[in-house]
Order: C-alpha cells, then sequence, then structure tokens
C-alpha cells in the first residue's frame, strides 16, 4: 500500500466509528444537553476535564463552548487539587472526557467535585468504568479499533470524542436560541461580527466626504465638488431635501465620451440616474454588503426614516473598513 491508501484507510476507519456512534446516539445525549442548558440558563459554569489527549480534545471544547455564549473553563486535574477547584461550584457542570474511564488522575478529583455538588457528564468508551459509575450523564463514545495500525494510538476514540463534543456544542447552542447576533457579539473583532453589529450609518461617508447637491447644478460644479471631496459620485436631493438621484465619474466619463463636449454647462438633473438603489441608515452591513451584490453597483446611497439622503458607501470602503 502507499501513502495515500494507507491515509484512505485511516480517514475509512475512523468514518466507520463515527457511522457508529451516530447510529447509536441516545437519550443520554439528551440528558446532557438539558443539563448544560440548565446550567448557563441558571448563571453557572461549565468545566471541561481531561487528561493526555482528552484534555487536548476537551481545551477545543471549551474554546467552541466559549464562542458560542456558554461560559466554559479547563481544569486541569492536577492544578485542581491544589486550588483551582475553586473554579468549580454548586450548579456547575463538569464534562469529564476519559476514554478508559479509570484514568487515575480525573478519579481522584471526581470525591471533590461531588462534593462541590457539580454535576458530571461522562464522554468515555467504557460505559461501565468508575468514571461513568460516579456520573450523572454518560455518553458512550466506544470504538472496536484505533485508526492506528498497531490499534494503539488514540485516533478513532479521539475522533468520537471531538465530534461528540461539537455536538454537544452546537445543539446547546440551538436550544439557548443563540443567533448569528449573538455570535458576532462575542467575535467583535472579525469580519462577521462587523456585519452583523455594524449598521449602514456607521461606515458610510459624511460631512466634507459627502457631496449632496440639487439638480439645477451644473455638472462643471457638480465635478469640483465631486473632486474636493475625492469622492467617486454626488446624490442630488429634490426641493423637499428627499432622493432624486445619483451621478458618478463613470457617467460624465461616458457621456463627454458619447458626444456631449457641452455637458460641463448643462444641469447634473439631465444626467443623473434617477431613482438610484439605495438603503437607510439603520440597516446591518450585512444587508449591504447583499445589495452591492446583487445589485452590482459601486456607490450605494444612505437615507434616514424619512428618505432624505444622508451619506454614501462606497465599496472600497467595506475593504478599509474589513466588513468583507
Amino acid at each position: 500500500m502507499d501513502h495515500l491508501d494507507k491515509a484512505r484507510r485511516v480517514i475509512s476507519l475512523e468514518i466507520e466509528e463515527l457511522q457508529r456512534l451516530h447510529e447509536r446516539i441516545d437519550h443520554s445525549f439528551i440528558e446532557a444537553v438539558e443539563m448544560l442548558k440548565s446550567t448557563i440558563e441558571g448563571g453557572d459554569r461549565i468545566a471541561v476535564v481531561g487528561v493526555g489527549k482528552s484534555g487536548n480534545i476537551g481545551s477545543k471544547l471549551a474554546a467552541t463552548l466559549n464562542s458560542t455564549g456558554a461560559p466554559a473553563s479547563v481544569l486541569n486535574c492536577q492544578d485542581a487539587i491544589h486550588g483551582d477547584l475553586g473554579l468549580v461550584n454548586p450548579g456547575d457542570s463538569v464534562i469529564a472526557l476519559s476514554y478508559s474511564g479509570e484514568t487515575a488522575e480525573l478519579l481522584a478529583l471526581l470525591p471533590h467535585l461531588k462534593r462541590r455538588q457539580a454535576r458530571i457528564i461522562a464522554i468515555t468508551g467504557k460505559p461501565g468504568s468508575t468514571l461513568a459509575k460516579a456520573a450523572d450523564c454518560v455518553i458512550d463514545i466506544n470504538v472496536k479499533r484505533e485508526a492506528c495500525p498497531l490499534n494503539l494510538a488514540p485516533t478513532s476514540s479521539t475522533t468520537n470524542t471531538l465530534v461528540i463534543g461539537d455536538a454537544l456544542a452546537m445543539v446547546l447552542l440551538e436550544a439557548r436560541g443563540f443567533t448569528k447576533e449573538h455570535f458576532a457579539e462575542l467575535h467583535p473583532g472579525g469580519s462577521l461580527g462587523r456585519a452583523l453589529l455594524l449598521r449602514a450609518a456607521d461606515i458610510m461617508r459624511k460631512g466634507d466626504d459627502f457631496v449632496l447637491v440639487t439638480a439645477d447644478l451644473s455638472v462643471s460644479e457638480t465635478i469640483s465638488r465631486m473632486t474636493k471631496a475625492r469622492a467617486g459620485a454626488v446624490v442630488i436631493a429634490n426641493d423637499e431635501g428627499l432622493l432624486s438621484g445619483v451621478f458618478t465619474q463613470g457617467d460624465f466619463v461616458r457621456t463627454f465620451q458619447s458626444g456631449e463636449p457641452s455637458i460641463g454647462i448643462k444641469p447634473v438633473g439631465d444626467f443623473m440616474t434617477k431613482d438610484p438603489v439605495h438603503v437607510k441608515e439603520d440597516r446591518l452591513v450585512g444587508e449591504v454588503l447583499r445589495i452591492f451584490e446583487e445589485s452590482r453597483i459601486d456607490d450605494l446611497v444612505v437615507v434616514d426614516s424619512d428618505g432624505k439622503p444622508i451619506g454614501m458607501i462606497d465599496t472600497q470602503d467595506l475593504t478599509r473598513l474589513q466588513v468583507v
């Protein structure tokens, strides 16, 4: 067998074990989700504990829970019995990871967790193990064999542990009604956070960077104001101050090249694009991105609740503001 065949064999073995897990997941999973949900709703926390590779998987699980609004901490077994046990309080839930269910460091911690009145969810491959017997809820992730050719290195078992942890976090997320907006609040530095938290008014050009004119202003004067503001477009308002049209540098160039050499002295209203695509100031940036994509425009007018233009968004601003 070549390296690719061996790699496919490993992947196939892990897929087979995941399929077994998929088929036998049972009511204990529901109990675990409800336990975690009641913990979070009660203002308490989740602690994740494991040793070795299970501990590595546990760190990932805790990070996933935190990123989806379920406060979680990684509890090191050794550190716990030397003071870190203070992380666990009555009402908290502890997710204990151990495939054998007989990990010495973890078993030594169990009586202290019980004394702290923590509820224990065991994720183990041995439902009859000491850990399982001490737990309030047991999720069985046993495998028939590891993907290791020696059937020794934790591979299929750690994959099962990782996947069941992801399943817990994602089902818990839905059970709690966690939304994209909640996710964005926890990830404000990412493009998703900005798209879901910022609104059109937050990113539009305004003040001296925004040019608003009336339809009777000459094209020459309009271009002068556009250049001064370093803008690619101007917005035209009617006598009531409502949005009437938009005129871009591209409009000027195309009209001039088509045989309108005297365009400069004519009113800009003669060449504007009437009723341009626009967005209200309170619309989320995510909607702004959708409008740009669907309309294939470079400049988007922003209006207030009365339909009066108050700003402009240029596609170049989106990259600069890192919302795309």
